[in-house]
């Protein structure tokens, strides 16, 4: 797991110690583990979300890990032209490389440790896919698409795109320097990630050492999700096991706490979490294929739209792939 790394984390700013006995740390609500499927032209991916109640989850809608896959020459797998509507598509790419394209005019690649937050807003046509070159030589692929709601405010606003290098990702560790913080989107300790968001939200990817223990400063009026990309540790103050494909769902208070285990698989020599929060927007979500609106009648107008050709149209070429 590439992404950003830096060789001494102690150079970094450092999450400040938290008071044991006056901080209200988050109880573990539920944890859950991610069935397995299939996507798009046929890519394995773990649904992170299924089994959790929408109200968890508020403002976020559906979270997909696309692979960890190893692919021989001829195998990597993207997606169809599809249409979106309502709500925003958040892709981080750990390992690999996609291209994305939309039908106006829209894309670009993203790679090791990149985002590519797409508002779909009021509609657009759009194509996740790997370049030719790696389809043709195959490798390593990893990532995550999370889907973050729009109020109804917004669900018509005009699309738009953020491409979110690695680099540009705020970086800080914990007091002894054992994780490194990745902060996407959002504030943590007065830090904020790059990502420009329409619904507050915070996302961080966090790597754990061996045997480290994060204690972390968390919004209190966001909800709080861990989702672990690889490794086994524990979650909560009474240290709870959690290992890779499975979601800790997290109660009220103003702390999370995380660690890794001492001894990991080599696969996975320390414990990734992708963390999640954001402020509920508690409206009535309808959501059904690649549409979140508010009502059934407005899912009904967004497939006429598509089928009528009003969400844009395929462009007759692909964009090349650019670095």
């Amino acid at each position: 797991m590439p992404a950003i790394t830096v060789e001494n984390e102690l150079v970094l700013p450092r999450l400040p110690r938290l008071a044991e006995q006056t901080t209200a740390y988050r109880p573990v609500r539920q944890i859950v583990t991610a069935p397995t499927g299939y996507e798009g032209e046929g890519f394995p991916v773990r649904r992170a979300f299924a089994g959790v109640a929408m109200r968890d989850l508020d403002p976020f809608i559906h979270l997909d890990q696309m692979g960890e896959v190893e692919y021989a020459p001829g195998e990597p797998k993207g997606t169809s032209w599809h249409p979106h509507r309502g709500f925003e598509t958040v892709t981080y790419i750990i390992d690999g490389i996609l291209d994305h394209q939309d039908s106006q005019g829209g894309g670009g690649t993203i790679t090791d440790g990149d985002t590519q937050w797409m508002t779909a807003g009021a509609g657009l046509l759009h194509i996740e896919a790997p370049p030719e070159h790696l389809v043709v030589s195959g490798g390593l692929f990893h990532g995550l698409q999370l889907w973050v709601n729009l109020p109804r405010a917004l669900k018509l606003s005009p699309p738009r795109y953020q491409d979110i290098r690695g680099r540009e990702s705020a970086l800080l560790t914990t007091v002894d320097g054992g994780a490194l913080l990745r902060i996407i989107a959002g504030e943590i300790d007065g830090r904020r990630g790059p990502g420009s968001t329409h619904t507050p939200i915070t996302i961080t990817h966090v790597t754990v050492q061996p045997g480290a223990q994060v204690d972390l400063p968390w919004n209190p009026a966001h909800n709080a999700l861990l989702y672990v990309l690889g490794g086994r540790g524990t979650v909560g103050t009474d240290r709870r096991p959690i290992h890779t494909g499975q979601l800790a769902v997290h109660g009220p208070g103003e702390a999370l706490r995380f660690a890794a285990d001492e001894r990991q698989d080599s696969n996975a020599p320390a414990l990734e979490v992708y963390l999640m929060g954001g402020e509920p927007i508690r409206e009535p979500v309808a959501h059904y294929g690649p549409f979140v609106m508010n009502t059934r009648d407005e899912l009904i107008q967004a497939f006429d739209d598509y089928q009528a050709g009003r969400l844009g149209v395929v462009p007759a070429s692909r964009l090349p792939h650019t670095d």
